[in-house]
């Protein structure tokens, strides 16, 4: 019988597609043992340093950043901030001491699990995406397991080691019906008309934002109502336009606390394709535009957006055609609703329910084995 308390590390970050299925994978690990001791390693500077402690968990960040994808003497910054955290990486797991390390991509996540495969303590990745990414494609020869969202993953990883688990999501969103009244009043929105939920992930969505910015005429004569998830970058401009414009059927909001109330009031929700945000689509059952963005690796969220799209599970209007086709498109769709019931039926097919207590489930085994 073991007395000592088991500890482990979760380690990645900088976008809330990152955080949020680490934040979902460390509540599991505490549902199923409330004396697991977690640790978070993320990456100075990022979002993650906020988050995490909200939520409730201790974190230590490093002093790491991504490499440019072109020549850059800041890759030579990057290269000399990469060895201290490998240094950094190994000292805060020499003083925990975990028993396994989970990882879910980010910058933060490559020196930690190095490290400790070097020191033969068990890995395990949490890929959210439908192509890996960098970080962890290098890091999958060595981890024990790999739990993935999507089929067909052993284009990038060992086929033995993979799980399909799904993405973990907010606890919150697992079942969101019977909310809609709590959500009407929350938003302090119309019951009697259409809601369109318009995302852009937690830092914001230039081309999203400013397609509807273009086009707020045509929401205001719509009589459709928004519930607008600008992103912090460009909060403050938008919030005084649209008072400035009197648009008071247009809700601007920085950041969403309660995503499941959002989802709940939503009719049909427009958003970039990040996988977190797919996976809660899928789970919520919402009709959606997906608008992927261009500026990430691989364009992976375009490939992320297709699986969706392939299977008549949701719309796709690429990055640039946004601002001439978002908006028609969006109150189109909104207001046909045999379109709505189809997409939302199809994409309630590829939600995969109880990700993270498959995840932590999975992270248990391994120290065990």
């Amino acid at each position: 019988m073991k007395n000592k308390k088991t500890k482990i590390i979760i380690s990645g970050g900088g976008t809330g597609g990152h955080i949020f299925p680490a934040i979902s994978i460390a509540n599991a690990l505490k549902a199923i043992d409330p004396e697991i001791d977690i640790l978070f390693v993320g990456a100075k500077g990022r979002m993650e340093m906020q988050k995490v402690p909200a939520a409730g968990y201790p974190i230590i960040g490093l002093p790491i950043s991504g490499f440019q994808r072109k020549l850059s003497l800041k890759n030579l910054v990057v290269v000399t901030k990469l060895a201290y955290s490998l240094i950094r990486a190994r000292q805060v797991i020499r003083k925990f001491k975990p028993d396994a390390v989970v990882g879910v991509g980010g910058y933060a996540s490559g020196p930690v699990l190095k490290i400790a495969s070097s020191m033969g303590i068990p890995t395990l990745l949490q890929e959210q995406n439908s192509y890996a990414g960098v970080t962890n494609r290098l890091l999958a020869e060595k981890a024990y397991k790999i739990c993935v969202a999507y089929e067909h993953m052993e284009r990038f990883f060992p086929a033995e080691k993979i799980i399909l688990t799904g993405n973990p999501v907010r606890q919150d969103l697992e079942d969101i019906s019977g909310k809609r009244a709590e959500a009407i009043e929350f938003f302090n929105l119309d019951p009697n008309r259409k809601t369109l939920l318009v995302l852009g992930g937690s830092l914001g969505a230039f081309t999203i934002n400013q397609s509807i910015r273009d086009h707020y005429g045509k929401l205001f004569v719509s009589g459709v109502q928004v519930i607008w998830q600008t992103g912090s970058r460009y909060y403050t401009e938008i919030l005084e336009d649209t008072k400035k414009r009197t648009l008071s059927q247009i809700k601007v909001y920085d950041f969403i606390s309660r995503m499941d109330l959002a989802y709940a009031a939503a009719d049909l929700v427009i958003s970039r394709a990040g996988a977190g945000t797919i996976s809660e689509l899928c789970l919520v059952g919402k009709p959606a535009v997906l608008v992927p963005s261009p500026n990430v690796a691989e364009d992976h969220q375009t490939k992320n957006a297709q699986a969706l799209v392939d299977k008549d599970a949701a719309r796709l209007i690429v990055d640039a055609e946004a601002s001439t086709m978002l908006i028609d498109k969006a109150l189109f769709f909104i207001t046909n609703d045999s379109v709505l019931a189809k997409l939302s039926e199809n994409i309630s097919k590829m939600a995969k329910r109880d990700s993270a207590k498959r995840i932590a489930e999975e992270v248990l085994k391994l120290i065990k084995e």
